[in-house]
């Protein structure tokens, strides 16, 4: 059968693609390589008997190369092996530290956007402290992406988190990334334009859907 995913189905519509990060960052790494697969929509309210037989733990992502292969759980470790077994087009980011480009952006965006009170504890600052942080890697560096002028894996990473991001935040806290954050909006403008994130993200309703559980709304 070859290459298979196992994927959160958005809430409330179990045959739509979800709204998970790590399963888009997968999606949109096998379609920037270019390598056919089959996709599993697992609705994670109910769990078929088939999936908790290969992930009793209910994990997602996962995936499996062909039909000797085990199930791989997490996306980090997925994406590595995709790289190794199809070496062409490359998406290994270089220079190696360039991976860690906005990193901690998810961190900081899921402190502020769970934050009861982020005029005290600070979450909303220290999200713009990482957004500026990308914004000034983007403007002192060639782009348009972060390791120069093609897509890389650091790109494909960062690229669900921003659209997370964005939908959420301008939704639950009337947030968006600011004006004189240039560089950051054209490089978020340049990734939801690529053919594979168009094909690859869940609908804004169902991010929004996906989070409010977490947020008590």
């Amino acid at each position: 059968m070859g290459i298979e995913v196992c994927v959160k189905a958005a809430s409330g519509a179990p045959d739509v693609l979800g709204d998970c990060p790590f399963g888009q960052r997968i999606l949109l790494t096998l379609e920037e390589k270019k390598l056919p697969y089959k996709t599993h929509l697992i609705d994670i309210s109910l769990k078929p008997d088939w999936f908790l037989a290969i992930s009793p733990k209910g994990k997602l992502p996962l995936m499996k190369f062909d039909d000797n292969d085990e199930w791989v759980a997490n996306s980090d470790l997925i994406v590595g092996i995709i790289e190794e077994k199809y070496l062409e087009p490359s998406l290994v980011t270089f220079p190696p530290e360039y991976a860690d480009v906005g990193s901690k952006i998810i961190g900081a965006f899921v402190m502020f956007l769970t934050s009861k009170d982020h005029a005290n504890d600070g979450s909303d600052m220290a999200l713009l402290d990482e957004l500026e942080a990308l914004d000034h890697h983007l403007k002192t560096h060639v782009g348009p992406f972060v390791a120069g002028d093609k897509v890389t894996a650091v790109d494909l990473s960062l690229a669900p988190k921003l659209y997370h991001l964005e939908t959420t935040l301008g939704h639950f806290k009337d947030w968006y990334v600011p004006e004189s954050l240039t560089n950051v909006r054209n490089y978020m403008k340049v990734l939801f334009s690529l053919e594979s994130f168009e094909k690859t993200k869940a609908a804004k309703e169902y991010v929004i859907a996906g989070w409010a559980p977490k947020l008590d709304v």
